[in-house]
């Protein structure tokens, strides 16, 4: 399993318009092709005006093969102009579990 951790600068003050729109129409399209969301997260601390998504996949070609899907998605491509216009910069990581880290 791997675990892919996003992370968005957005333009400072859009942290509510941002999570409206994923909540109203973002999430649904992306629970569909991504399958395993972990968790959605905003700052409140320390650095602001930051959302970080993890996924999790099987492995790179399970997660390749998901955001392609989500790529090609009609649908997706209409809504995602609207939450880029509140992103100024993005983050992606791959992660693996630790022996030791619980199992999700």
């Amino acid at each position: 399993m791997i675990y892919e951790m996003r992370t968005y600068r957005l333009k400072t003050g859009t942290v509510p318009a941002y999570l409206k729109l994923v909540e109203d129409e973002g999430i649904v399209i992306q629970r569909g092709h991504l399958g395993t969301l972990v968790g959605y997260f905003f700052s409140e601390i320390g650095r602001l005006n930051e959302i970080v998504h993890i996924w999790a996949y099987a492995d790179l070609n399970d997660r390749e093969a998901r955001r392609a899907a989500l790529a090609a998605d009609p649908t997706w491509q209409t809504f995602l102009p609207k939450i880029q216009a509140l992103i100024e910069e993005m983050e992606n990581k791959i992660l693996k579990a630790a022996p030791f880290s619980p199992p999700r």
